[in-house]
């Protein structure tokens, strides 16, 4: 029998000569392991269609509990956008990778709608890093590391709030302030909107390059701190951006 489900490639490894396995997320099933026969070869209508990234309707012989076996791809959208821009490839591969990790901790459905959602934000051409921060703070309780955004983190203050900080990992109020960086009230105002935000419903996204910067400052350091993730295409965005 063979069954049909929504997904995107998000890593393949070769296998033989002329076979590869790919991982696919897919919106029904999480995480699918599938084995690809021969379409490394020249000749196989399947070669493009099972490199990373291909995002469509795979028809596969699923198993649930080894890998499944391929059998037709149907391209709901080839990210042509994305896969023409080396800086969109980079921003495309680094939140694939964070998303495998996330999966791996996490089998939430909704796992895959703020990662497809936001591949498909940023093949319509909107800022991609502003997107990876959306994608970063909207993954944080999938991983067990929440931010704290609505109250003071250490008395439980709503008011006179004057900071984020990522060591204590929520807001810092007036009368708890001792000298933790000062994240300034638009970056405050903007990292609460990004938890909250449906990436869907994006339509524009206007912030000035020193707030997006900032906020970016601050989700680095809080990731460093209590994910335990290291990823090199992360550090390969930092590099090609020249940020930190």
């Amino acid at each position: 029998m063979v069954s049909k489900f929504e997904g995107i490639i998000i890593t393949e490894t070769p296998y033989g000569e002329h076979s590869k396995i790919i991982n696919v997320l897919t919106k029904e099933k999480g995480l699918i392991g599938i084995m690809c026969h021969n379409v490394k070869s020249v000749k196989s209508p399947l070669r493009t269609k099972t490199l990373k990234f291909t995002y469509g309707y795979f028809h596969l012989k699923y198993n649930i509990n080894k890998l499944s076996n391929l059998i037709d791809i149907d391209v709901i959208d080839n990210l042509s956008y994305i896969k023409g821009d080396i800086l969109l490839i980079s921003y495309m591969t680094y939140m694939t990778d964070l998303t495998y990790q996330v999966i791996k901790q996490n089998q939430d459905q909704e796992i895959y709608n703020i990662f497809i959602n936001t591949v498909l934000k940023l093949n319509q051409g909107h800022n991609p890093l502003i997107l990876s921060n959306i994608l970063e703070l909207k993954y944080l309780p999938y991983l067990g590391v929440g931010l704290n955004l609505d109250s003071c983190i250490k008395c439980g203050n709503k008011t006179q709030i004057v900071t984020l900080d990522p060591d204590e990992g929520g807001f810092i109020c007036q009368n708890c302030y001792i000298n933790e960086k000062i994240i300034s009230p638009k970056s405050i105002k903007l990292i609460r909107m990004y938890s909250l935000i449906d990436i869907s419903s994006i339509s524009e996204i206007k912030i000035s390059n020193d707030v997006a910067n900032e906020i970016n400052y601050f989700l680095n350091k809080y990731y460093e701190r209590y994910t335990g993730l290291y990823l090199k295409s992360k550090d390969f965005l930092r590099r090609i951006n020249n940020l930190e």
